[in-house]
């Protein structure tokens, strides 16, 4: 029998469910539903302690709940850090809905999720927010506060690095590293209990908490879900001595994120049925979102920035099955707009020329510029160049359009023509796709690295590497944010919208450009004004 809760549990109103509720990978007629209960003062996460208790769910029509369309009963405990997650299905289309959660007679926030249209309608736009990077020792998540403020949001896009594995004073706020709030639990975190804590951690942010209440989460993870530049066999950030086994490591921080993510891995929402994370979602025939994992299969990136083995065929970024399904995805007929999650950027990049002083700041920040502008980041695409030549190849072959790459990582803002061939492209202009990449809700840029104002430093760096690159066309490596991405039958386009102090708990959002790709043009251009 489920006990009935007694009020408050450690001074905190509704503490039963101090973690919140969130939504995400939403299908036609179905939806991921996820809370985390806190049954007892003792059933902290990462515990291990409390009881196997019983929680119900409810989905309606409306917030009063009179309408109710779906609801059932979910187990949890000690085993899943007392998560719960369960796919509620018997949806409509394209439908708004409110869902929450009860232990005993204590109810959850509400939550208003959106499903996603069905397969055979036409959208006339959908529009997605699109953040990543979102380190909590390195300033306040505003990003997400902003975003939440708005209504007009389809669902929101999380391309990784959604917690940071540092301890305290690692990578944190300015060149001091300041921490403006200390993760937990005060370590780096390398085991089950762990991640489970750092999860619970961000979780409990009020602007996570509400921009996961209002819009269901579409999420991949880069590295550190896990570790710094991690690989299938290791992470730059993980020495196997003094650190233990890596896929000990691996394996914690993949269940951690089964269990407080509102994702489908492995195709369900069960634990424990595999972690494959790549997965396409529909959304009527205009989009289709296709979302990738570059770190699980990958092979280990190169040693030396000058190698031949950067365009070995036998190294890969995303394994052989995950290219054949990427493959796939690009010449599936069921949408116009092959939008893909990509957690690192793909679009080739050449560095030289750039002043010696800030080569170094400039690989804190990004991880991009080899000593002497060698032009290779052996932690993106351009570390495994074959892999990249098969797509661009693939789409240019099959005569693909409207491939639209969406990115994280870099804690920068781009916006790039993705050039079927780099040396040709200053004279020919022929592009394959276009690249836009949404900068950092908190993670350290160049001008915090280097502690120079704002448009200073930054700006002669990103000129050398734009005429270096003339198939990127937009570069900004000063500010922190997020974006929002429109999506139409006649263009897709992103709005960068940049915030002020990230220590600032209450600092606003200003736009600051826009750029866009024409249906059928391959190619980015910029736009007067964000959309309305």
């Amino acid at each position: 029998m489920t006990p009935r809760p007694a009020g408050r549990l450690m001074g905190m109103p509704n503490a039963y469910f101090a973690h919140g509720v969130a939504s995400g990978d939403p299908r036609p007629t179905s939806v991921v539903l996820w809370t985390r209960v806190t049954p007892t003062a003792a059933s902290k996460p990462g515990s291990g302690a409390g009881p196997e208790i019983t929680v119900t769910w409810q989905v309606s029509t409306n917030s009063s709940f009179t309408r109710i369309v779906s609801s059932g009963k979910a187990s949890t405990g000690p085993a899943r850090d007392h998560t719960v997650k369960v796919d509620a299905g018997g949806l409509q289309p394209a439908t708004t809905y409110y869902y929450r959660f009860a232990y005993g007679q204590v109810r959850s926030a509400v939550g208003r999720t959106r499903t996603a249209p069905a397969a055979a309608s036409s959208p006339a736009n959908l529009r997605f927010g699109v953040v990543s990077c979102s380190n909590l020792q390195a300033g306040w998540f505003s990003s997400y506060r902003h975003l939440a403020d708005r209504d007009d949001l389809h669902a929101i896009l999380h391309l990784g690095d959604y917690i940071y594995e540092y301890g305290p004073g690692e990578y944190g706020y300015g060149q001091g590293d300041i921490d403006i709030r200390t993760h937990e639990p005060p370590h780096e975190i390398l085991e089950l209990a762990d991640y489970r804590q750092r999860h619970a951690q961000y979780k409990r942010d009020a602007d996570l908490q509400r921009l996961h209440a209002k819009y269901a989460f579409i999420v991949t993870w880069d590295d550190h879900e896990s570790a710094n530049d991690a690989y299938e066999d290791g992470a730059e950030n993980h020495t196997a001595g003094a650190e233990g086994s890596w896929s000990a490591r691996r394996a914690a921080s993949h269940r951690a994120y089964d269990e407080w993510m509102p994702v489908r891995m492995g195709g369900t929402t069960a634990l424990g049925d595999g972690t494959q994370l790549y997965r396409r979602l529909t959304f009527g025939d205009l989009v289709e979102v296709s979302m990738l994992d570059l770190r699980t299969y990958r092979d280990k990136q190169l040693a030396a920035q000058v190698d031949p083995a950067q365009a070995d065929r036998a190294r890969s970024i995303t394994g052989r099955a995950q290219m054949d399904f990427l493959m796939e995805s690009l010449t599936r007929q069921n949408s116009q707009w092959k939008l893909v999650g990509n957690p690192v950027m793909i679009a080739p990049v050449t560095f030289a020329g750039v002043p010696r002083d800030l080569v170094k700041p400039v690989n804190d920040t990004v991880g991009l510029l080899p000593p002497e502008g060698v032009p290779y980041n052996v932690d993106q695409w351009d570390g495994y160049t074959d892999d990249r030549r098969e797509v661009f190849e693939h789409l240019r072959d099959n005569g693909v359009t409207d491939s639209l790459f969406i990115t994280g990582d870099i804690h920068s803002g781009w916006a790039c023509d993705l050039p079927a061939d780099k040396a040709t492209y200053p004279g020919t202009r022929d592009s394959v796709g276009v690249e836009f990449v949404a900068t950092s809700v908190t993670s350290g840029n160049l001008k915090d690295i280097t502690g120079t104002p704002r448009r200073t430093t930054s700006i002669a760096v990103e000129e050398i590497l734009k005429t270096n690159n003339p198939h990127i066309k937009y570069l900004n490596f000063d500010d922190h944010g997020f974006s929002v991405l429109d999506i139409t039958p006649k263009r897709a386009q992103m709005d960068w919208y940049i915030i002020g102090d990230r220590a600032v708990r209450t600092t606003g959002a200003t736009w600051t450009t826009s750029w866009a790709t024409t249906a059928g043009s391959q190619t980015v251009r910029q736009v007067d004004g964000p959309v309305a």
